[in-house]
């Protein structure tokens, strides 16, 4: 007889559920997260079984330890199993029997598991973004006392701004702002590091991913920690059937509320990855200088019609949200 078993998984303690084809409940039982073996020799004593838990924070180590275990091991979406959080008898040990109930109805709403090397670039882009990495082509910023350059991989450095000789500092002065440079020098050696693991990262990439990464390469504003981190979150166009469908994903697209025949737009949703997002702004942000910057110089020429920045800033930040399936469309256009 066939089991599945629902487990509502937390920071420090994990509960299981098991219930029969009829959804009646057969065992169930609680487990600390370090009591991995024994839980572990607890499923294998099960027979045969299907699992299903929700894709949270940390559910990747839980689904190494039971995929030798299990016939299918689900990953349930949260957002899409409202039932859970917004039901008024609501504990672990309710949660795990209403996964386990769903999944022997086979209604449980799957979620996306990245792949093994969809994962691996998170962590470096992840850690571009701690030590404030810009990755996109900037201009030269007259405040940060230092020239941008163009590094290997299109990435962003600067030269090593130096205290000028002639200028006058008190001794205590110079000696802080001495301390300061050598602060920045070390957060630029981490950035460094960062790049060359993502160029090497990059290199191993199989033919479908190097043609998503030239078409992330050809956006303008969009350098190595923006392009890795859209791979490692999005995986690639193919998984979404429309524009609008990965725009949403993101949680670029707007909300609504309709009632009455009366609709009210709300703003982006939010919903998704926050770094995917964060990035995908910064890039919009680049892209709108660069368009209103070719507007100035369009209006200084000759005339034309009028363009507020207000329009090109739209279309920057709805030309990035969609970057990875139409990159041709946030080009600047040439000029007449």
């Amino acid at each position: 007889m066939k089991k599945f078993v629902g487990v509502d998984l937390h920071k420090q303690r994990i509960v299981v559920c098991v219930v029969n084809q009829a959804r009646q409940v057969l065992t169930s039982a609680r487990f600390t997260n370090a009591e991995s073996i024994k839980l572990a020799a607890w499923l294998k004593a099960l027979g045969s079984f299907d699992l299903v838990l929700e894709a949270t924070a940390s559910y990747e180590w839980f689904v190494k330890l039971v995929e030798p275990l299990a016939g299918r091991v689900l990953l349930a979406h949260p957002r899409k199993m409202r039932i859970i959080a917004e039901s008024t008898r609501k504990s672990d040990k309710v949660d795990a029997r209403v996964l386990a109930e769903f999944l022997a109805l086979d209604m449980i709403p799957p979620a996306h598991r990245p792949t093994p090397r969809q994962q691996a670039p998170q962590a470096g882009a992840a850690a571009g973004l701690r030590t404030g990495a810009a990755d996109v082509d900037q201009e030269p910023h007259p405040a940060r006392g230092g020239r941008v350059q163009r590094g290997p991989q299109g990435s962003v450095h600067e030269r090593e701004p130096e205290v000028p000789a002639g200028l006058k500092l008190d001794p205590v002065d110079r000696w802080l702002v001495q301390r300061l440079l050598r602060e920045l020098k070390l957060y630029r050696d981490e950035l460094k590091a960062v790049d060359r693991q993502l160029a090497a990262f990059a290199r191993t990439a199989p033919a479908a991913e190097a043609g998503h990464r030239a078409l992330l390469d050809s956006i303008p504003a969009v350098g190595p920690v923006t392009r890795e981190t859209f791979l490692a979150e999005v995986a690639g166009p193919e998984r979404f059937g429309s524009q609008k469908k990965l725009t949403s994903y993101v949680g670029l697209a707007p909300g609504q509320r309709e009632s009455a025949g009366r609709r009210h737009d709300l703003g982006i949703t939010h919903s998704g990855s926050p770094i995917l997002r964060w990035v995908l702004h910064q890039a919009a942000w680049q892209l709108v200088r660069r368009l209103v910057a070719l507007a100035t110089d369009l209006r200084a020429a000759g005339p034309a019609p009028r363009k507020e920045e207000g329009h090109y800033r739209h279309r920057a930040e709805a030309a990035v949200s969609d970057a990875g399936r139409h990159p041709q469309r946030t080009a600047v256009p040439e000029r007449p």
